[in-house]
């Protein structure tokens, strides 16, 4: 699926928002801690920082990674473009502007744990929790440019 890719605008949060908010809901395993307003003015945050970079087909944005420095805070999409290769896009995107980054990944989340190694992401470690809000089990992950090459 062809996406472009652009930074976000604060005129995005809300949409970012929702795509964050629905792919929460969408995860029966996730605690429910944050409202749709909470969710949407968590993605304001990120945007002002200057941390998100979105992915618009058709005039409309359908998902969004969010990168502070070398760290991936987050990658959601729309259900409508899941497994279209905007994921793949943006994620790309994000290594041609660092040659390390690292994420950490819920347990949980087969999907993403899937989507990270094809990406060439490597797992490091696993925590118990500890270190997210919602204290749920993860992987940490890394990928560097000169161990894709």
């Amino acid at each position: 699926m062809n996406a472009a890719l652009r930074s976000a605008r604060p005129t995005d949060a809300g949409t970012a928002g929702q795509i964050l908010w629905q792919n929460q809901r969408d995860s029966d395993w996730l605690p429910d801690l944050y409202s749709a307003a909470e969710t949407i003015g968590f993605c304001g945050v990120m945007i002002d920082r200057g941390w998100v970079t979105v992915a618009v087909i058709d005039d409309r944005v359908q998902g969004f990674l969010a990168r502070d420095g070398t760290e991936i805070c987050g990658l959601y999409l729309s259900p409508e473009v899941r497994g279209r290769g905007v994921g793949r896009c943006l994620i790309e995107d994000a290594k041609c502007r660092s040659g390390l980054l690292h994420l950490r990944a819920f347990q949980a989340n087969t999907n993403a744990q899937r989507f990270y190694r094809r990406a060439g992401f490597v797992s490091v470690s696993r925590g118990i929790g500890a270190e997210n809000d919602e204290n749920l089990p993860d992987i940490a992950y890394v990928w560097r440019k000169e161990a894709a090459q």
